[in-house]
């Protein structure tokens, strides 16, 4: 026993006792009977009975979500208020059951009812569709869901998930990658790529870097912003040569064909393109394990000349502070990949410092729920 008193990591500490009196009275039900009757900790017990009964609710409310994405019913809803059997007719859903789903597409904020009793679009559900990747992201999330049925098992037993071969393209990158498969990974990695490109560039200044190497950087939506906001900046794309061509087809439209090189291959198995003063790694990390992160960023200071430049830019754990997108989504969805992980912008500096970066600067962004910014510098 005093072998278990010296090892035991959660062995009872003095502020802890203050710790088991707090939660044993918030468990007490005469508390909380004491509570709901009183103005200031009424407020509080309601606000947090609120909270709490939307974290039981929360898989039927990401449910409706599914069912209004897959229903289009923003667009039968674009141009005008439609009634219950109009939208039934339109999507041969019982009008019972239509009538059931606006009530909570309603109650969500995602339509809003008339008081003709038509429905309308409410502020999210009018939003949505101009989130870029957003609505590509919701539909595949049955995936998740179903990964995610047992969810002890999930924690407990690290099972095959369907997830991880949702996304061979992530893990295949040392052999043969399926046409259709990289298409559909690329397309929805490109489409929600804009709302990363629109934050990350709001907090960086790429004024006089000559070259930007992009490394995973898929079909280039994320150069192709860059380019536009840069018109005298150089683009190279590095990633799987079964890209290129979809790269190719991307820049040409964007007038950037002059400016931009691209090189197939692996940063798993091959060196990364010499020649650039800065390099960026956009959601890249968190697809993968700390040995092949240690790796790539090993040999991204490497690549770069003095005073180069490396830019991180991912959706981040909130680290000693848990965060919702960062620990509640993305955390949940790399443990069902299977690779990676969501890494807070802490660990991101250690693994920057221990490749040899240094001048290691942490960029809040607006929206850190999209993304957020680490940069650093080899000195």
């Amino acid at each position: 026993m005093a072998l278990a008193d010296h090892t035991d990591p959660d062995r009872p500490r003095l502020r802890d006792r203050l710790y088991a009196w707090k939660t044993g009275l918030m468990r007490s039900r005469r508390f909380q009977s004491w509570a709901a009757r009183t103005p200031v900790a009424a407020r509080i017990a309601r606000k947090d009975g609120e909270a709490l009964f939307d974290l039981v609710a929360g898989f039927l409310h990401s449910q409706v979500l599914m069912a209004f994405v897959q229903l289009d019913l923003a667009d039968h809803l674009s141009t005008q208020p439609r009634s219950i059997e109009g939208l039934a007719l339109r999507t041969g859903i019982n009008p019972d059951r239509m009538r059931v789903l606006c009530q909570a597409a309603a109650a969500l904020g995602l339509m809003q009812r008339q008081r003709d009793g038509r429905y309308a679009l409410g502020r999210l559900g009018a939003a949505l569709p101009g989130i870029p990747g957003l609505a590509q992201m919701i539909r595949h999330h049955d995936v998740l869901y179903r990964d995610m049925a047992d969810p002890v098992a999930f924690f407990r037993d690290a099972p095959a998930t369907e997830l991880a071969a949702f996304w061979p393209y992530v893990f295949g990158a040392g052999g043969q990658i399926d046409q259709d498969t990289a298409a559909t990974y690329s397309e929805l990695m490109a489409q929600s790529q804009t709302l990363v490109a629109e934050e990350a560039l709001r907090v960086l200044d790429l004024k006089g870097i000559g070259t930007l190497l992009d490394v995973g950087g898929g079909t280039g939506a994320f150069l192709t912003a860059v380019g536009t906001a840069y018109p005298g900046l150089n683009l190279h794309l590095f990633d799987l040569p079964v890209v290129i061509d979809p790269a190719n087809r991307r820049f040409a439209e964007a007038g950037l064909t002059d400016r931009v090189q691209i090189t197939g291959g692996s940063f798993r198995t091959d060196a990364l393109p010499q020649g650039a003063d800065a390099i960026s790694l956009i959601r890249v990390l968190y697809d993968h394990t700390d040995a092949t992160i240690r790796q790539l960023l090993t040999k991204a200071h490497a690549a770069l000349p003095e005073n180069g430049r490396i830019i991180v830019s991912e959706p981040m754990s909130g680290g000693d502070h848990p965060a919702r997108a960062g620990d509640a989504y993305f955390g949940l969805y790399c443990l069902a990949m299977g690779t990676g992980r969501a890494r807070s912008a802490a660990e991101i500096a250690r693994h920057l410092e221990a490749a040899g970066f240094t001048d290691i600067r942490i960029r809040k962004t607006a929206r850190p729920f999209i993304t957020s910014v680490v940069e650093a510098r080899k000195l």
